[in-house]
């Protein structure tokens, strides 16, 4: 009884350790499968779809931003949030009426710098039809203005001007050019095609 006994302990030893041995050997996964597998699930960055974001003083809605995706990266040091898919913002007035809106390819919010960033083909219409065209634009919150250094053409009812630099109050009721290139009357234009 006791050859028995330690022949059934052998034997189960060694299916216990054969057992092992195959499991072990069945997982099998190199270095970079792991950091594939663990790079699609970024815990850095979180995404939403079909994101609405209002701003809003005094209890009345300023500003809307919307994009069809949001990435929300997590970094301690700067958060922010990315909008890769393009942007859009509508800016409303005191009766809650839309004043202005603006698109943008991509826009990009530094969190603790209360800084937005649109880039690619950004475009400002007013309802009194003035237009803002350049491939930049940066809306500082804290000081509630929108400026860029890249070339813009402004379009308005009577003229388009031309230029480098620009800077406006976040509602736009105040803006310049830095450096006007051109500027041409849309009177004289309209004669010229006739």
């Amino acid at each position: 009884m006791g050859k028995r006994m330690g022949l059934c302990r052998v034997l189960l030893w060694v299916l216990l350790v054969a057992g092992a041995t195959l499991l072990l050997g069945g997982c099998k996964n190199s270095v970079e499968e792991v950091n594939d597998l663990v790079s699609k699930f970024d815990t850095q960055v979180e995404t939403a779809k079909d994101v609405e974001i209002l701003y809003s003083d005094s209890a009345q809605v300023r500003v809307r931003i919307t994009g069809p995706t949001m990435l929300y990266h997590l970094d301690r040091r700067e958060p922010h949030q990315e909008f890769p898919d393009g942007v859009s913002v509508d800016f409303f007035g005191p009766e809650g009426a839309i004043t202005s809106q603006l698109d943008a390819r991509y826009g990009l919010r530094m969190e603790n710098r209360n800084e937005v960033i649109v880039r690619d083909s950004v475009v400002w219409q007013s309802v009194e039809g003035e237009k803002i065209e350049s491939e930049e634009l940066i809306w500082d919150e804290r000081q509630r203005k929108i400026y860029t250094n890249k070339f813009v053409v402004i379009t308005r009812p009577d003229e388009i001007i031309y230029g480098h630099g620009f800077e406006a109050d976040q509602d736009f009721n105040y803006s310049r050019i830095n450096a006007i290139e051109g500027r041409l009357k849309v009177d004289d234009l309209e004669k010229d095609l006739e």
